[in-house]
This record gives structure tokens, C-alpha cells and sequence, in this order.
């Protein structure tokens, strides 16, 4: 079981990179990517993998130690919660990226690969984003 939300996190999210991908001018796209429920079916999957072993879960996150945390994530389930956490939240760091771009003017063509960025390491495709999104200011009106 754990193996297949494994493969379903990814599976549920990617249907919404590949819109802001390669369809990012789709007006169905604004449409589906604005809403933050784009993420819930991730999350879902989260909840069934932490709330089992939510004592566990809880010890290792409320007094981190990186010995805790490794022992955490070492077991399949906590890979999965692991995997199933960092799928959720940059899909809503994306789904932010690409809404504020949209806004802002960006090129689709800049945001492409920083989407991609944020598909394979989070944190370094905000940071990317961050730093290009100060040469486009935020359109009124």
C-alpha cells in the first residue's frame, strides 16, 4: 500500500506541472492552477501515511534531531510521508510561481525551466524564481 501512494503522489501532481509547463497561456490553465485545492489529493495521501504513526511522526518533528529525523524517513512509510510533504509543497510554491508570473508578465519561456527547477529541487527553483521575479514589477490594475 505504501508503495502505491508512493507512486500516486507524483502521479496526482503532475497533470498540474505539465499545464503550467506547456500550456501556460491556456486559459483552463489559470483556471485550474488558481485554485490551492490542486494540492488536497497529495496532502490526502500525507494524512493516510502520518496519521497511523502520527505519535512517532510528532515526536520526531516537535524536538528535531537529525538522528530522529533520519530514523523517520528511513522507513517506507516515512519516505513516502517524506516524498508525499515535499510533492505537496512544491506543487503550492510552483502554482505560486506561475500565478505570480502570470501577473507580473513574466515570459513563459523564463518560467519554464524554473518550474522545472522547482519540480526537481524545491527550494533552488524559488530561490530562482525570487531572484527573476524582481526584473518584472507587479502590474496594477
Amino acid at each position: 500500500m505504501t508503495e502505491l501512494l508512493f507512486d500516486l503522489t507524483f502521479l496526482l501532481a503532475a497533470p498540474f506541472w505539465a499545464l503550467m509547463v506547456l500550456l501556460p497561456r491556456w486559459s483552463w490553465t489559470h483556471r485550474i492552477v488558481r485554485s490551492p485545492l490542486i494540492v488536497l489529493p497529495i496532502v490526502a495521501i500525507y494524512a493516510v501515511l502520518v496519521v497511523p504513526n502520527f505519535g512517532e511522526v510528532w515526536a520526531g518533528v516537535s524536538d528535531p534531531a537529525l538522528s530522529g529525523v533520519r530514523e523517520l524517513l528511513g522507513s517506507a512509510d516515512g519516505a513516502a510521508a517524506g516524498w508525499a510533504h515535499m510533492i505537496a509543497f512544491d506543487l503550492f510554491v510552483g502554482r505560486w510561481s506561475y500565478l505570480d508570473s502570470r501577473e507580473r508578465g513574466v515570459p513563459a519561456l523564463v518560467m519554464a525551466p524554473i518550474l522545472l527547477l522547482t519540480i526537481m529541487l524545491g527550494p533552488l527553483g524559488l530561490a530562482a524564481y525570487l531572484a527573476v521575479r524582481t526584473q518584472w514589477p507587479q502590474r496594477l490594475g
